[in-house]
């Protein structure tokens, strides 16, 4: 017998010879294709009178509340311009692409965005902010708000039918039937309680850091410890002794880091958080309590212990609009006071006097320049000295008496650069600095001209300029040269080639004795000497991260992003045990079964198989036009199932361990892009997800959708990565529309389940979570949405990767007899 792989029919060597039996047997399966077919029909009735009498329900709750806002008349908005629509997920994954420029504290409801309500149009433009600055206040508000938002997802509890044994989930109005397995039927209640899982997550080393587009976020600590940053987390790393602390006070990306003069404090600066208010409202009008968690998603600088670890100031929460650009401590008095740059419009500088209060005390703010700002900092030996730098601009800054005084540096007739890229003091209190075309400039002490030209000290623009103890300089630029100077500006002639793979010096400093520390534009920390060669201490993906694929049998997994780089990184040893030139944007990864072949989807609708070891390219495959969403292997090790965002999921015969691939079939029936799919236990069915929140079953080895979906409530399920399934009821918070939730995973041999969302957090449940509002363990880290989650054969450590943020995140997992319900 064989099978047809364009229909998935039988065929039969002697079906040639045509009987009676056989017509009868022709009839049979004929009436029974009808069935099927009159089942599915009737099925998509009762789902179109679900809709509409869900969406009659909404619009009769709608009005309700409307009406109940309007009568309270207690909330006003000063809004500026139309409400935005909820925002959907890019073509390029499964994710949400964050803006944190755009982030709001909740998602509001518009005239625009209520197409699922027919024949009304719903606005809050009649809604005001409430006038007194109260978190009573504030939260009325939310509450209100976050009902509104509810009622345009047409948002309802899960309702279960015990005759049927089935239970409804609503997504944006949308049911989606759930069958209860057979075991648990009488029993089940899905607004029955849950507890926390025991098991518990704890950060233990982060993959990556952020050079690609922030400056000066190196520094060598006394204790030997590199600091630097990535996503929301400080790392704080010994390389002699393979050891990472995390400094885990922020809730969004950290942008600039500064350290105090006595090299134990540290300043960091952060982005809005996930769930920000309007900037300009905050500022007009912010809470009484600025300490408060709602108050820390803003952005705002922390200052810190480097030994304990511990928070002692947190400021500029509802002063700095936008995000911290750039800090400085003073230096010249001990480091008394902070410099803060705004990536708002107007780039405005503050002043504080940083250890005044749990909140500082701000002396001064004032615009600094219409232009982007890249670095600032204070004079060593003129305390009342601020330098800012950037896009056609070098400012002298004179604090006196309460004021700022701004003088424009003046270039003569010299070469006008478009940037100013850098700037340090030599041990006079002359500046230098160094700009887009690749001169130096020094600047006197006390003035604004310049006093001595470098020019072509570099072939682009320069990166960073260190002055060194003994008043050696020494230089890195978008070159890739890490060039020393003496005094006077005269070459000594020690120079480092950075290798074109690890990127452009971003920021040289000081190391341990004669070393230098280097932070990369292609997100690497190298350390090495002009004598030595630099070496990598810390690599990372330098664009958006998607494919994750734990290894089967040993301590390492595979990542593969945007950037065209596949890792394969080893756990316990925390280094990269070879890396990969693809060509090409890759979306997803999974290894087979033996760990010897991995199989790497791509956005162009192109597979890789490669070997694990060797990285031989065996073969390519192509399935559509577009994103490889996910690829996974059957448990036997037969198959292989390949979901599209075209909307199909292409299956494969594996043979010649797992070197060859023959295409037996498609399932065809998501209306939209494949999201997750897992095999049965027995490598017989397949379960989906779609983007539209579908939840299909399939005869995987027939590639025929099985749509009688009860027969398949007791089949037990070899992974569970499915984000809409029964086992996941409970992953999905009050008011989710839906793709809020990127990735789940379940252990491979305990009953837990991690899940990873648009809002950077890590949550652990137990298994199934299929109780409504299923409690679990939050974890932070993360900045951008978590795309991908996966834990290591042995269930020892559960691997996250971040978008955007592009980190990679090691957790161990721990089990305790206590839990509780958070973890931050």
């Amino acid at each position: 017998m064989r099978i047809d792989g364009e229909n998935g029919t039988l065929l039969s060597p002697g079906s040639s010879a045509a009987s009676n039996s056989s017509a009868d047997e022709m009839i049979e399966n004929e009436n029974h294709s009808l069935r099927d077919r009159m089942a599915d029909l009737e099925k998509k009735v009762h789902e179109q009178t679900d809709e509409i009498m869900c969406l009659r329900s909404t619009l009769a709750d709608v009005l309700r509340r409307l009406s109940t806002v309007e009568g309270a008349g207690r909330l006003t908005t000063t809004r500026e311009g139309p409400g935005r629509a909820t925002p959907t997920k890019d073509q390029g994954g499964r994710g949400r692409h964050h803006n944190h420029d755009n982030r709001e504290v909740f998602k509001r409801v518009a005239s625009s965005s209520s197409s699922n309500i027919p024949g009304r149009s719903v606005s809050t433009s009649h809604i005001r902010r409430p006038n007194s600055g109260s978190l009573h206040n504030l939260t009325n508000l939310r509450n209100a708000t976050s009902q509104l938002n509810l009622t345009r997802h047409g948002a309802r509890e899960a309702q279960y039918n015990p005759d049927e044994g089935v239970v409804k989930l609503y997504l944006r109005g949308r049911p989606l039937n759930l069958y209860v397995p057979t075991s648990v039927q009488e029993t089940y209640s899905p607004t029955s309680p849950s507890v926390p899982p025991a098991a518990k997550l704890k950060l233990e080393w982060v993959y990556g850091y952020r050079g690609r587009d922030c400056r000066n976020n190196v520094f060598q600590l006394p204790t030997g410890e590199i600091v630097y940053f990535v996503a929301a987390v400080v790392v704080l790393y010994n390389v002699e002794d393979q050891m990472q602390r995390h400094y885990l006070g922020h809730t969004d990306d950290i942008k600039c880091l500064a350290m105090h003069p006595n090299k134990l404090l540290i300043a960091t600066g952060q982005t809005a958080g996930h769930d920000r208010r309007d900037a300009r409202s905050w500022r007009l009008n912010p809470p009484a309590d600025h300490l408060s968690p709602e108050a820390e998603e803003w952005p705002h600088v922390r200052i810190w212990d480097s030994v304990s670890l511990n928070t002692l100031h947190i400021i500029g929460i509802s002063d700095i609009e936008r995000s911290v650009a750039c800090l400085a401590f003073s230096k010249a008095d001990g480091g008394s006071l902070l410099v803060a740059v705004d990536e708002a419009p107007d780039h405005n500088m503050s002043v504080w006097d940083w250890s005044r209060g749990e909140r500082g005390y701000k002396l001064l703010e004032t615009k600094c320049s219409a232009d982007q700002v890249l670095a600032v900092d204070f004079s060593p030996v003129d305390r009342s000295t601020i330098i800012t730098c950037g896009k056609n601009h070098i400012s002298f800054w004179s604090y006196d008496s309460g004021m700022l005084a701004k003088r424009m540096g003046i270039f003569e007739n010299r070469e006008r650069p478009k940037y100013v890229t850098s700037i340090s003091f030599t041990d006079a209190g002359n500046v230098i600095s160094g700009d887009s075309n690749g001169n130096l400039l020094i600047w006197q002490r006390g003035g604004n001209t310049v006093y001595k030209m470098v020019r072509g000290a570099h072939d682009g623009p320069v990166f960073s300029i260190l002055v060194q103890k003994d008043g050696a300089i020494i230089t890195g630029g978008k070159d890739g040269q890490i060039v020393e100077w003496d005094r006077e500006l005269e070459r000594t002639g020690n120079t480092i080639e950075i290798p074109e793979q690890f990127g452009s010096p971003r920021v040289v400093t000081s190391g341990r004795g004669t070393q230098l520390v280097v932070g990369t534009t292609r997100n690497c920390v190298l350390e090495g000497t002009f004598t030595f060669p630099m070496r990598p201490v810390m690599q990372g993906h330098t664009e958006e991260l998607w494919a994750l694929a734990p290894h089967p049998g040993h301590h390492q997994f595979l990542t593969a992003g945007y950037d065209r780089t596949c890792y394969l990184w080893d756990t316990m040893a925390h280094t990269i045990v070879w890396s990969k030139d693809i060509g090409e944007p890759a979306q997803s990864a999974a290894f087979s079964n033996n760990g010897e072949i991995v199989i790497i989807g791509t956005t162009s609708g192109r597979w890789f198989v490669m070997d694990a070891e060797t990285r031989e390219m065996y073969s390519q495959h192509q399935d559509g036009n577009e994103p490889i969403q996910v690829v996974k292997f059957s448990p036997n090790g037969q198959y292989l199932a390949v979901g599209s965002r075209d909307n199909n999921i292409y299956v494969y015969q594996v043979s010649e361990d797992c070197r060859k691939y023959t295409r037996i079939g498609r399932c065809q029936g998501h209306s939209s892009f494949v999201t997750h799919l897992d095999w049965s236990a027995d490598s017989q069915f397949l379960q989906s997800n779609s983007g539209d929140y579908e939840l299909l079953f399939w005869n995987g080895g027939l590639c025929r959708q099985i749509v009688q979906t009860a027969q398949m409530r007791d089949v037990e399920w070899a992974s569970n990565t499915c984000t809409l399934t029964f086992a996941t009821l409970g992953i999905w918070p009050e008011g989710a529309d839906g793709t809020d939730v990127n990735t789940c995973t379940k252990a491979n041999h305990s009953s837990v389940l991690a899940t990873g969302d648009d809002f950077g957090k890590v949550k652990m449940f137990n298994s199934p979570a299929c109780h409504q509002k299923a409690r679990c363990l939050e974890y932070s880290g993360h900045s951008s949405h978590v795309t991908a989650l996966g834990f290591l054969h042995d269930d020892s450590r559960l691997i996250s990767t971040g978008g955007r943020d592009t980190a990679v995140m090691q957790w161990v997992v721990s089990a305790t007899s206590s839990s509780t319900s958070s973890q931050h």
